[in-house]
């Protein structure tokens, strides 16, 4: 950690555009080789003071909503995809003002908005239809969208290929954290099931879940994976990873509190799982902290934990060289992508101000929340 915090306010997201860049340059290598077109997903990341830097290496935005495909729209003036499980009436207008591809999860959307798309004045509106391959290799049933009763995408039973007119392309989308061995297997069920519809289509994409920056991914894989679509069909291939475009790029910078025992050493921070870091308390899992250690590896060993109400606003057990003491800092690694966008103001606990950094311009602050932000949610 190269960077001085000192003078950050806490709580901070701070996003490291150096490490920003590295990703993107990862991503765009793998556009090079294979011509393919990759998207942000805003879902996973949507600091937009950042997307002028991401269109310089990524085609577009994937947007799960009205106001996402606007942002993209706004923001990055790229390629706006939209795909939603079902979509609002009275936003259906507006959103066909934003959109470039717009994936349909069933049918029966697609046959109640196709007139729309196809008769709107101006640009032409690429459609899809969202597949689901009943395939999956996901451990944690929350992100699995080929589980039993799954709402996500048409299985090949209930596909209806006498109404594939105006469709463009397919989309799939069963992943989450993986890497390219999973995607290679997906693929492969999927053009079992759906080949003889793929080769009528203009495009396919593979969706999100790629972990294509994490460092043992497998991009040679990938791009076999990728090669043998266009390869075999003649078709463009789109991915809309997000976490992969902010991975490991930001840091969560919180304060200690307080400190209290209870039959061990408990300090509480200015910052809050359930409010800051949702994904703790919902995937779960354990965010690294720089200089800290598991419990008991280093000498002095705390449970770190919100400063809300909630009984369960636990962080983790972490182990310190030296006390902690109020006013010292912890820096939470890679909280970049699904914090911003998932966080909450439960409790009335303020929202981290957001930071960027880089080597010209030092840290610079572009975001500070107020009561403003609280009180105008509520009423």
């Amino acid at each position: 950690m190269d960077i001085d915090i000192s003078k950050l306010p806490t709580p901070c997201y701070l996003v490291d555009e150096r490490l920003l860049v590295r990703n993107l340059e990862i991503l765009d290598s793998v556009q090079k080789r294979t011509d393919c077109k990759i998207l942000l997903a805003q879902k996973g990341f949507s600091m937009h003071a950042v997307y002028p830097l991401i269109g310089k290496y990524l085609k577009g935005v994937t947007s799960s909503s009205l106001f996402e495909a606007r942002l993209g729209y706004e923001k990055m003036g790229k390629e706006v995809h939209v795909y939603a499980p079902a979509y609002i009436e009275e936003e259906f207008e507006e959103l066909l003002k934003y959109s470039d591809h717009i994936v349909f999860n069933s049918f029966a959307q697609w046959n109640r908005y196709k007139s729309r798309v196809k008769s709107h004045p101006g640009k032409k509106i690429e459609c899809g239809i969202r597949i689901n391959p009943e395939y999956s290799e996901q451990e944690h049933a929350i992100y699995d969208p080929c589980s039993n009763y799954s709402r996500l995408g048409v299985t090949r039973s209930n596909f209806k290929p006498e109404e594939l007119d105006g469709i463009d392309g397919l989309h799939f989308h069963t992943m989450c954290e993986q890497n390219s061995d999973t995607l290679e297997r997906t693929a492969r069920v999927a053009d079992e099931k759906f080949g003889e519809f793929i080769k009528k289509m203009k495009w396919l994409n593979f969706g999100g879940g790629h972990h294509i920056t994490r460092q043992d991914y497998d991009i040679e894989t990938l791009v076999r994976t990728i090669s043998y679509f266009q390869d075999k069909y003649g078709i463009e291939v789109y991915l809309e990873p997000g976490e992969a475009v902010a991975l490991n790029t930001g840091y969560l910078v919180a304060g200690v509190l307080d400190i209290v025992e209870n039959g061990m050493n408990i300090a509480i921070l200015d910052t809050s799982a359930a409010c800051h870091m949702p994904d703790v308390m919902e995937m779960p899992y354990r965010p690294d902290i720089v200089g800290a250690g598991r419990p008991s590896e280093n000498r002095y060993t705390y449970r770190l934990g919100g400063h809300t109400c909630l009984a369960g606003d636990i962080i983790g057990d972490y182990s310190f060289q030296k006390p902690l003491v109020p006013g010292d800092r912890l820096i939470f690694c890679d909280m970049a992508h699904y914090t911003m966008v998932k966080n909450n103001t439960f409790n009335g606990v303020n929202l981290p101000s957001i930071a960027l950094y880089n080597e010209k311009e030092g840290i610079k602050v572009i975001k500070k929340f107020h009561y403003s932000d609280f009180e105008t949610r509520l009423s």
